[in-house]
């Protein structure tokens, strides 16, 4: 019975994947979201308005800061529960 919810589980998640890439715009596309205006703006300014020497630490420290936080804070506190079930572990064979 678990084998066979798994299974349909599974092909339920395949098939909305599927259609959720059927959606994406075709390979080269002029209106895709990646060749969207915020792109050009990066390109155009970023310098300009976070005063950075290089346009990509730019984007990082100052357009996508809250977002690089956010990574941060994730690994951080992966590491940290990494951590502790490492030590509770050591505990529990000495």
């Amino acid at each position: 019975m678990k084998k066979l919810a798994s299974i349909t589980l599974t092909l339920m998640i395949i098939a909305m994947l599927l259609m959720g890439v059927s959606e994406l715009p075709s390979h080269g596309e002029e209106n895709k979201p990646v060749n969207n205006y915020v792109s050009e703006r990066y390109i155009e300014k970023a310098v300009e308005e976070t005063g950075a020497l290089n346009i990509v630490t730019g984007i990082i420290l100052d357009y996508r800061a809250f977002d690089t936080f956010g990574e941060a804070t994730v690994l951080f506190t992966g590491v940290i529960a990494v951590l502790i079930v490492l030590k509770n572990d050591k505990e529990q064979k000495s």
